[in-house]
């Protein structure tokens, strides 16, 4: 079967692999339809090191389950699934408290953790396929795959962001960011009765977009100037809530300047870094609180899933192109160079 590797920064391409197959009795063989590049996919092309490649990539896909092992009993041959970016069994105690990116079994993962394995691909072995796996009342053909496709990592890592904000019908947000976390982060905000959504983006197609979903406001400068545009739309003060789709030590420094004595920092954007400001002159003093992590997003499939079967929300617009596996390396490209938003792949 054909695969993505990653064998170093900007080097992707796409090679015949070992086909997948099942290997203990709770995985399932998936048949993938739909799957896409993530923002998150970048910071590797950016910056990996031959040594750490080649490297399996893809952690968000849709598929039809073509086998199962012998003890799985939620998805059967012929269902059509979403896969979260996490593996989990979905009944440990930290499952239980929605809390899946931190599962407890053995064989918990990312999907970035699986060496054999990645959701730019044909096939795929799901582990943990009751756990991991959401069936979707959909046809592969449907419309609203890209939409459902959301459900695996950006629109669930957008709303994460804004659940562990504290986002409600009382708050003002800012969302630093416009690549799809940002954008479903704006989108998330809106779901949630925020009655002021500030975007910080500086590519118009996006911002429009983040418009569209729900943002008030549109702030494109950066750094001081940025934190001085917000702080004049929010009377001086702020904003209660900051939701952190970037990453990288700008966007915290930025998230620290316009957040709201007594407010609080989500970040969802992966850090690119292990130190940061947060003593008495950025976070303490100020009563400053730091929420957000890698978003469980196999705890918001089933509460997010009917919006988007019945229209409610779109999240697929984050879509701005398709290709198949041949182009998945000009993928990459095109979003690291921001001509593309979110690549959709078709196998």
């Amino acid at each position: 079967m054909r695969a993505t590797l990653m064998y170093s920064a900007g080097d992707v391409r796409v090679e015949d692999v070992p086909d997948s197959v099942i290997k203990q009795p709770t995985d399932a063989l998936v048949r993938i339809t739909a799957s896409c590049v993530c923002g998150s996919d970048l910071h590797p092309y950016g910056s990996m090191k031959a040594e750490d490649g080649p490297a399996r990539m893809g952690h968000e896909f849709i598929g039809i389950v073509e086998a199962t092992g012998s003890e799985v009993t939620t998805v059967k041959k012929g269902d059509l699934v979403v896969a979260p970016f996490a593996i989990s069994d979905n009944t440990c105690e930290f499952c239980r408290e929605g809390l899946h990116t931190s599962c407890a079994h053995a064989q918990a993962n990312f999907w970035d953790g699986l060496a054999d394995e990645g959701g730019q691909a044909e096939a795929v072995r799901v582990p943990l396929a009751d756990g991991t796996l959401a069936k979707l009342p959909v046809a592969p053909d449907s419309a609203l795959i890209p939409s459902l496709l959301t459900l695996s990592d950006v629109l669930g890592t957008g709303y994460h962001a804004a659940v562990a904000g504290g986002v409600n019908e009382r708050t003002r947000v800012t969302v630093i960011g416009d690549g799809a976390v940002g954008l479903m982060a704006v989108l998330s905000a809106k779901r949630l009765g925020a009655e002021q959504i500030v975007l910080m983006g500086r590519h118009q197609a996006r911002t429009d977009l983040g418009r569209e979903f729900g943002a008030t406001d549109v702030v494109s400068a950066r750094g001081e100037e940025g934190i001085e545009a917000v702080r004049e739309l929010t009377g001086g003060h702020g904003t209660h809530v900051v939701l952190e789709a970037v990453g990288h030590m700008p966007a915290y420094e930025q998230a620290v300047g316009v957040v709201r004595p007594g407010g609080v920092i989500s970040r969802v954007g992966v850090p690119q870094y292990e130190q940061a400001p947060v003593g008495f002159g950025s976070l303490f003093g100020p009563n400053i609180r730091l929420a957000g992590g890698p978003a469980p997003v196999r705890a918001y499939i089933e509460e997010l899933m009917p919006d988007i079967l019945n229209g409610t929300i779109e999240p697929g617009k984050v879509f701005d192109a398709t290709t198949n596996l041949d182009g998945v390396p000009a993928g990459y490209q095109d979003m690291a160079d921001r001509k593309s938003l979110k690549v959709l792949i078709n196998p």
